[in-house]
C-alpha cells in the first residue's frame, strides 16, 4: 500500500511547477486526475518531441496521473467538474490569481459543499499581491529573486541557472504545505488552502547568503565556480582538458587534498592552516592546485579521489551519469507508454524501507481516462444517491 492510496487529487497545474508537485503526490499513490482543454496542456506543445508526440516537457512530470478533457468555459463541463471535485480531496493549480475564481471554482466556492477539501495554489507571487496579475515564469523569477546576482563572474555578469530552479523549488514546498494540510484534516476534518509563491521559494533558497546583507548591507559577490565563504572551492582542468570540482569544508579534508596532490607548500605552508588564512590567499591556492591537476589527465585523479577521500569529483557528461550503475540501475525507469513506444523515466529519488515509489502508469495520452473517470463518477452519484 502507497502512503496515499485512497487519496485524489484533481490536477489543473500545467507546465513544471504545478505537475511536478502532483506528479510527486501520485507516486505516493494518490490518484491525480488531471484535468485539459481540447488541445492539451501547454507543456504537451513545448520542448523535443523524443517519444511520438509527446514532449519531454510533458513525459517527465505527468506519469502516474490520468487525463481527462474538458472545457471549463462550458457549464455543462464546470457541472461534471464540480461532482468530481465534491469526491476528492485535493485541488492543486497553477493559474494566474483570479482564474479559478472566475471560472466558479474558487476555494471558497469550493469548500461550501467539500469543506474537507485541501486546496493548493502555486503561484508566482502569491495571493493578494500587488504583482499578482503578473505572468510568472522560471527565468523572470529568478532575476527578481535576487538568485543572479549569485550566478555568473563579475566578467559575465548574472547568468540564471542552468536549470529552471524556482520551478523544482516551489513544487517541493506545495507537496510539503500539502501533506501538513492532509495530516492536519485527520484530527479537524476540515481542509484548508495551501499557497506557495515562487518568488517567495526562490529567495528562500538563498539561505544563509541573506545573513551577511541584513547584519552589514554586504552583498554577494559574483564568484562562478567558486565559493565566496570557502577555499578551496573551484573546478580545476586536467591535462586532458576535463575538469574536477574541489569542495574543501574542513581542515581534514584540506589535508586530503594536498597529501594527495603531493604538494608540501600546500600541506605545511602555515599561510594554508585554517579556511580563514586560506580565504586571504585565495589566489595562490587556486594557483598551485591548478597547476598540480594540470599535470595528469582526469583517469589519473579519478582513482586517487577515490581512494584518498578527498571532497572532489569528476565534471561529468550526461552519457557519463547515466552510465554510471548508482545512476542508472537506480534511478531509471523504462516503461511503455499506451501505444507501445518505450519511455525513459526518472524514478523518485525516495525510497521506503529500501523500495522506491512505483511508476504505475506512463505520462497519459490526451484525454486517454475521460469514459473511465465519468464512469466512476457515476457510480460515486448513484451510490451517493442510494446511501442518502
Amino acid at each position: 500500500m502507497a502512503s496515499l492510496d485512497g487519496i485524489k487529487v484533481i490536477d489543473f497545474t500545467h507546465m513544471i511547477a504545478g505537475p511536478l508537485s502532483t506528479m510527486l503526490l501520485a507516486d505516493l499513490g494518490a490518484d491525480v486526475i488531471k484535468i485539459e482543454p481540447a488541445e492539451g496542456e501547454t507543456a504537451r506543445h513545448l520542448g523535443d518531441r523524443i517519444v511520438g508526440d509527446a514532449t519531454d516537457y510533458f513525459l517527465a512530470f505527468n506519469r502516474n496521473k490520468r487525463s481527462i478533457v474538458l472545457d471549463l468555459k462550458s457549464s455543462q463541463d464546470i457541472a461534471t467538474l464540480r461532482l468530481l471535485i465534491d469526491s476528492a480531496d485535493l485541488v492543486v493549480e497553477n493559474f494566474r490569481a483570479g482564474t479559478m475564481e472566475r471560472l466558479g471554482i474558487g476555494y471558497e466556492t469550493l469548500k461550501r459543499t467539500n469543506p474537507g477539501l485541501v486546496y493548493c495554489s502555486v503561484s508566482g507571487y502569491g495571493p493578494g499581491s500587488p504583482a499578482a496579475d503578473r505572468p510568472a515564469v522560471d527565468p523572470v523569477i529568478q532575476a527578481l529573486s535576487g538568485i543572479m546576482q549569485l550566478t555568473g563572474t563579475e566578467e559575465s555578469g548574472p547568468l540564471k541557472t542552468g536549470f529552471p530552479l524556482g520551478d523544482y523549488v516551489s513544487p517541493l514546498f506545495a507537496t510539503i504545505g500539502v501533506l501538513a494540510a492532509l495530516l492536519e484534516r485527520k484530527t479537524t476534518g476540515l481542509g484548508k488552502r495551501v499557497d506557495v509563491a515562487m518568488l517567495e521559494t526562490m529567495v528562500f533558497s538563498m539561505i544563509p547568503r541573506e545573513g551577511a546583507f541584513f547584519a552589514e548591507g554586504r552583498e554577494p559577490v559574483r564568484r562562478g565556480n567558486a565559493h565566496s565563504q570557502m577555499v578551496p572551492a573551484n573546478s580545476y582542468a586536467t591535462a586532458d582538458g576535463r575538469e574536477v570540482y574541489v569542495f574543501i569544508h574542513s581542515n581534514k579534508f584540506w589535508r586530503s587534498l594536498a597529501e594527495m596532490l603531493g604538494d608540501e607548500m600546500l600541506l605545511n605552508d602555515p599561510r594554508f592552516a585554517t579556511n580563514a588564512l586560506r580565504l586571504q590567499h585565495r589566489e595562490e591556492v587556486d594557483a598551485r592546485i591548478a597547476a598540480a591537476f594540470a599535470a595528469h589527465p582526469l583517469a589519473h585523479w579519478t582513482p586517487l579521489i577515490d581512494a584518498g577521500g578527498v571532497s572532489a569529483g569528476p565534471v561529468r557528461t550526461f552519457p557519463e551519469v547515466f552510465a554510471d550503475p548508482l545512476v542508472r540501475d537506480t534511478m531509471v525507469a523504462t516503461i511503455p507508454n499506451a501505444a507501445g513506444e518505450t519511455v525513459h523515466l526518472l524514478r523518485t529519488p525516495i525510497r521506503f524501507d529500501g523500495v522506491r515509489p512505483e511508476i504505475r502508469l506512463p505520462p497519459p495520452e490526451l484525454g486517454e481516462h475521460l469514459d473511465e473517470v465519468l464512469a466512476e463518477l457515476a457510480d460515486s452519484v448513484r451510490e451517493s444517491g442510494t446511501a442518502r
